[in-house]
This record gives structure tokens, sequence and C-alpha cells, in this order.
């Protein structure tokens, strides 16, 4: 979530995105930014802070060197949350969807004439966390844009927008983060680098998480979860105790992170591994994992105790015991947990 009342007075984006920055501030130069543009990368990577960079360069009255200038009344207002020609829609409090009811006034607010300067600004972040309502509610704006109306939806998992959607929208797609350049940025939260790249390292290279962990001060718990799967595959932990591991996360945190590690698992196997029986069905639990996200971004609730116990018993019984599994982690030599 996205606190929007107290912004520094100037937004700038994260420096992994000069070159993504530097094109669309040429599109603005040039009259060719388009009216509905649409953000795709890994979650944690920034691109929401990519989306409210763009969102108060538009709205500025005196934009100076590709930023909003931080000083005229309209980046005022959009410092503390209050500027009339800007939206920003996510999931409300307690929700994990934007629902339809919110899309019917993004409707509404982009017909109305803007007020306070020449452009109007619309965020959906998560867009993928739509309906199919919501959705077919959103095609209207997209496909008559109001006059100096622009949208951005904000997607961590394209697969989930649909085509009409998505054929309607300038497609960005933001390239995973350079490691070299994520690791000055955190180095100014850390004041370490060797914390930086144990932090990175642990979150996958996705510098927003391993921000994240450092202030949460949860990256031994996340750890234990990170490769709780590689353990119970290995057999140095039960169903339950892997199961015990997610028992402060949330439904699509423990989702989330099960796919990260089987992602893990699956680009460690060799050719011949590709091609075994097993690692069919190891692309196939992938694939289930995939839909069990689709369902919880739309807005199902499913019991997390009994959707990780059935779930990861799946993974043991067959992936572990010598399976696949097993295989994988005694040629990488892992030491787990």
């Amino acid at each position: 979530m996205i606190d929007l009342n107290d912004l520094p007075a100037v937004t700038s984006p994260l420096p992994w995105q000069a070159h993504e920055w530097g094109n669309l501030n040429d599109q603005l130069k040039d009259g060719q930014l388009p009216h509905a543009l649409l953000l795709d990368g890994g979650q944690y990577s920034g691109k929401s802070q990519l989306a409210l960079s763009l969102s108060r360069l538009l709205l500025c009255a005196h934009a100076e060197g590709g930023l909003n200038c931080g000083r005229c009344h309209a980046c005022e207002l959009s410092a503390g949350g209050s500027h009339g020609d800007f939206r920003w829609v996510q999931p409300e409090e307690k929700s994990r969807v934007i629902k339809i009811d919110q899309i019917r006034e993004v409707v509404r607010f982009s017909n109305m004439t803007a007020g306070f300067g020449l452009r109007k600004v619309i965020v959906l972040a998560p867009a993928d966390s739509m309906n199919v309502n919501a959705f077919n509610a959103l095609l209207k704006p997209l496909e008559e844009p109001a006059s100096g109306t622009y949208i951005i939806l904000v997607c961590h998992r394209m697969d989930s927008v649909p085509a009409t959607i998505r054929s309607r929208c300038q497609i960005l797609r933001l390239p995973v983060p350079n490691v070299e350049e994520c690791l000055p940025w955190l180095d100014k939260t850390t004041g370490s680098r060797q914390e930086s790249e144990k932090l990175l390292s642990l979150a996958e290279g996705r510098p927003l998480l391993a921000q994240q962990l450092f202030y949460s001060g949860d990256a031994e718990v996340f750890a234990a979860r990170n490769f709780g799967l590689q353990a119970l595959l290995a057999g140095k932990i039960t169903v339950p105790q892997a199961v015990a591991l997610w028992a402060d996360a949330d439904t699509a945190a423990f989702l989330d992170e099960i796919a990260v590690d089987l992602q893990r698992l699956l680009g460690s196997l060799s050719i011949e591994q590709l091609r075994s029986k097993q690692t069919r069905v190891a692309f196939g639990l992938a694939d289930e994992v995939v839909q069990l996200q689709r369902a919880v971004s739309a807005g199902a609730n499913p019991n997390k105790q009994l959707l990780a116990d059935a779930l990861l018993s799946k993974f043991s019984r067959e992936l572990g015991a010598g399976c696949l599994g097993d295989k994988i982690l005694a040629q990488r030599g892992d030491n787990v947990l």
C-alpha cells in the first residue's frame, strides 16, 4: 500500500529505472505519452514508485529537469494527498482486490474536467487485483480517453490482466533490477554493504523486499521460510513443521514465497532433469500455485492453514523422499535449515 499523505516535495524514480524514466520524459516532451500505460514487472521492484513519479510530473505546473518541481501549488497538493485531479486506486483496507465500485468512481472521475491544471491522473495498483467486472468497467475510459486524462496500471502478474485491457495500453516491461544499481541505494538504508548484499541475496534481488526485511527485522524468519520448501523435500522437516514456518504470513505471502522457492528449484535443473517425468510434475505444481495466486488476488479467501497443509503435503508426496526435489538438493549440496 502507498501512503500519499506525507510525500517529499519531489518524487524521483529509483536508480535502476533511469532508462525507462528517460524514455517516458522524451514521450511527454514530444506529446507522445500514451493516455493508458501498463507498468509490468516483478513484485518489490519499485513499479509503484515509477508510477508515482510520473503522476506527480504530469500534475506539476513547472516541471524541471524531468521531475516535478516540488514548489508549485500542484506539487504541494500532491505531496499532501489532496490534489483534486489525482486518484490513486488500490485495495481498500482489509481487502486484497480493487472493487467494481472503485472503478465506477474512476469512470466518473475520468469524465470530469480537470480542476487544477490541464491533466488528470489515475493510478491502479495493483491492477491485477481487479476482478472481471472491474476490468470490464474500466474498458470505456481506456477506449475513449478524456482529453488530458492519463491512466497508469501497475501489475506484477501480467497474465491476470485480460487481453482486452492489455491491448488498450502501452505496455512498459520493467526488467529485473541490476544488483550493482540496487546496492548503493540499499546501502543508504542499511549503512553497510555487507548487510545490503546479504539482504538483497535473501530477497532474490528484489530491492524493496530487502529494504522491508531490514526495517522489519524479519530477515532470519524470512530466511527460514525461504528455504522451507527445500528442507521439506530433503526430509529435514515434516509437513507440519513446514506449515508452521508460515504461521505469521498471510495466504498471499505464503503463495508468493512458495512460488519463488519452487522457481529457484526449477532453475537449478540440468537438461537431463528437465526431460524427466518428475520435472513435468514440478511444473504442474508451479502452475497450480499460480492459479491459487490468481484466485487469492481476485478475492478468494481460503483457510490458510488448510491450504498450506494440503499444498505442502502434495509437494512432499510428489517431489520429496528420493524424488526430484531430493535429487536437486543432493546435486546442489544445499545446506538448508
